[in-house]
Order: C-alpha cells, then sequence, then structure tokens
C-alpha cells in the first residue's frame, strides 16, 4: 500500500477513472443511449496537466518541508498493522465529506489497486443504506470515521465509540483515529493548496 503524499510537482499524469459517487462512474449503455458509448466526458491526460499547470496555490512539501516529512511519517506510522481495504476506506469516506477531489481520486486508485470492488466503492459514501457491503467492523470504523471528521457538528457520541471499542482492541482502535486524523489533514492540505484532482505523481 503506497503512503499517502502530496506530489511536489505541478503537473502529473496520471490514470483518469472515474472516481466512487462521480457520475461518470455509470458504467456505458444506460438507458436512452443508443449506441452504448458513455455520454459523459471523462478528464484526459492533458485536461489534467493543463489544470495542474494553472494551479497557482504555494506547492505544501516543498514549502514546509520538516512538516510534510512530519506528516508522512505520522500518515506511515497510522496505517501500521491495519488491513489495507480498511485504510483505503477510511480515507475514502473522510475524502467525501471534506469535498477533497485530490484526495478521492487517489484513495479510490489506490484500493483499485489493491483488489477493493468496484462495488464497495460505489458504496461507502452511502455505507448506511448498503451494510450487507461492509463488515460490521468496516461499518464501525466508518461511523467514527465520520464523527470525528464532523466533530463540530456533534462531537464523537458514545455509541459510536463504544462500537468502535467492541470491534477494535486499544492499540487499534488508537491506529485507526490516528489513520482518521491523518487523513483529515491531508485533505486540509489538498483543499488549501488547491489540489488538483488526477494530479497524484508519488515516488
Amino acid at each position: 500500500m503506497t503512503t499517502h503524499t502530496i506530489d511536489t510537482t505541478t503537473i502529473g499524469t496520471t490514470a483518469t477513472g472515474a472516481t466512487a459517487g462521480d457520475s461518470t462512474a455509470i458504467g456505458a449503455g444506460g438507458a436512452g443511449d443508443a449506441t452504448g458509448a458513455s455520454a459523459v466526458p471523462v478528464a484526459s491526460s492533458a485536461a489534467i496537466a493543463a489544470a495542474g499547470a494553472a494551479r497557482t496555490r504555494l506547492d505544501f512539501a516543498r514549502s514546509a518541508r520538516k512538516a510534510f516529512r512530519a506528516l508522512v511519517g505520522f500518515d506511515a506510522a497510522a496505517r501500521e498493522g491495519l488491513d489495507p481495504a480498511l485504510v483505503e476506506l477510511i480515507q475514502i469516506r473522510a475524502s467525501h465529506l471534506n469535498h477533497c477531489a485530490y484526495c478521492l481520486h487517489m484513495h479510490t486508485n489506490d484500493a483499485r489497486k489493491a483488489g477493493e470492488s468496484e462495488d464497495r466503492l460505489h458504496m461507502v459514501a452511502v455505507w448506511r443504506e448498503a451494510r450487507h457491503f461492509f463488515t460490521e467492523k468496516e461499518q464501525a470504523a466508518l461511523a467514527l470515521t465520520e464523527a470525528v471528521t464532523l466533530v463540530a457538528d456533534g462531537g464523537v457520541p458514545d455509541q459510536v465509540y463504544a462500537e468502535a471499542a467492541a470491534h477494535f482492541d486499544d492499540a487499534e482502535l488508537a491506529q485507526v483515529l490516528a489513520l482518521i486524523c491523518t487523513i483529515n489533514t491531508w485533505n486540509r492540505v489538498a483543499l488549501a493548496t488547491a489540489k488538483v484532482a488526477g494530479t497524484d505523481v508519488r515516488r
């Protein structure tokens, strides 16, 4: 599993697959499509590169090297020992809630490369209505992710914490909490610096 990092180049070249929850993820040949081809355009590599080139905000990795390296280390430590599938589910759900297209594109792609199914990727945003796609442990982690990400709205309810504690021992739960904190930080860095979805270049 690749550690989440913000790239240090302003122009990236990456695959242009649609992200979970994006209308472009609807398969070709939908109702009313006589040709069987998708009517929804998908961004080309050139368009992604142009958007990256037009970005004018600072490069966090270059401008705050020590803080960036510390965050990379925190991220690596947080995910250590956790199920890689669970790691991506947590990062995808937080990125949904924070509206971070850059991180959402990165982590849905990472999840696919790790063997995650398209069905589950599309259900993460509505997991409560699709519980049968996820284990009880994953559901507890997703609920905790939502509560911590949206902590200003109502804190972390006792029931949410208790459910997570029932599925993770103290060491695992601490790792999950750390991971939720790291993805929320990455989301905020990416949004504040206007990172462009699709320009993920990791070394």
